[in-house]
């Protein structure tokens, strides 16, 4: 049977058109199946760490936003600050960054079809989808990834569970740190995307409420806020990552938190990792790449959600920072790799 395409790619996000991106560069031919036109907005935390920021840079994706030197976390009348040491992130509003994806990805020839991919069908030589006969595939389809329940991989929901919903409030952004704010109920996660425009996501495991933080609520009490985003629950335990000729990426590939802010980041590595095992007729060693390239994220999200899963640990996670600085330093460090 002939080919349309070398790789179908299932999902038109950033971990998607990260993947387009580097199978172009390896001469791969791509098809994108994505239904939703671009630019796609969604919850999200719109922080780029260095290592992310510098793959997508490698890729010739250079995305408007701001400086972002550190992790600061505050509870109203501590705040802990931990730079990051080699060199600056960047906040970039979620649409932002798709639309520059989506530019580069049509630069090199991406092909797009808009359609939404609910069964595969796949043998030793290739996989079907939507139409397309390809000799992989990729999905990128999110946290309840279609293709993942298609091709038998299971999912379960994990605990303790959360849910994120974000907000932009268009105030002028007044710090180069993505600002933590700790609640007995939830975090709240501050991130400058524009010079006037900072994104608000609250994390939580129930409905979220900007007055669980006073001190920001009364610096935003003033500014116009858009339209709410929302996803969930946000841990997702994947039982694997390569089924035959089908490959996960980002979050369908599995998720602990978004507590530490790289998902974009991560899923960027992954998409290069995903495309290096296609490309070497290998797609097993993706499952133990995947699992180098989110083990930091992994352990030290996992130990963090748990740590702060009771009243007593979210009050005393602030406290420890601003006692521990090197602790909090290495761990924000570890992450921005």
């Amino acid at each position: 049977m002939p080919y349309d395409a070398d790789l179908l790619i299932v999902g038109g996000g950033p971990g998607g058109l990260a993947t387009a991106l580097y199978a172009r560069r390896q001469g791969l031919s791509v098809i994108v199946a994505e239904p939703r036109g671009t630019p796609v907005d969604k919850a999200c935390g719109e922080g780029l760490m260095p290592g992310g920021l510098a793959e997508l840079t490698s890729l010739g994706v250079d995305p408007a936003g701001l400086p972002i030197r550190g992790i600061a976390y505050l509870d109203g009348r501590r705040r802990a600050e931990a730079r990051i040491q080699t060199g600056p992130g960047r906040g970039v509003r979620r649409t932002t960054l798709h639309a520059a994806l989506a530019a580069r990805a049509k630069e090199q020839d991406t092909e797009w079809i808009s359609t939404r991919v609910t069964t595969v069908e796949q043998d030793a030589a290739g996989v079907t989808a939507a139409g397309v006969r390809a000799k992989w595939l990729v999905a990128a389809d999110g946290l309840h990834s279609t293709v993942r329940s298609a091709v038998g991989i299971g999912a379960a929901a994990g605990r303790p569970r959360r849910y994120g919903v974000r907000w932009h409030f268009s105030v002028p952004a007044w710090s180069e740190f993505v600002e933590v704010y700790w609640s007995p109920l939830g975090e709240a996660y501050v991130t400058p995307v524009e010079p006037d425009l900072v994104g608000v996501a609250i994390l939580s495991g129930g409905q979220p409420d900007l007055a669980w933080f006073p001190r920001l609520a009364q610096r935003l009490a003033d500014a116009d806020r858009g339209q709410a985003r929302g996803c969930g629950p946000l841990r997702q335990v994947i039982s694997r990552r390569v089924a035959g000729r089908v490959l996960l990426v980002g979050d369908a590939a599995g998720y602990e938190d978004a507590l530490t802010g790289e998902g974009i980041s991560l899923a960027v590595k992954q998409a290069g990792a995903a495309v290096a095992a296609i490309v070497n007729d290998a797609p097993q060693s993706y499952e133990a790449e995947w699992r180098r390239i989110t083990r930091d994220y992994r352990i030290l999200t996992r130990a963090l959600v748990l740590a702060t899963a009771t009243r007593a640990g979210r009050r005393a996670i602030v406290p420890a920072s601003c006692g521990l600085p090197s602790v909090f330093g290495r761990a924000v460090n570890a992450l921005a790799r």
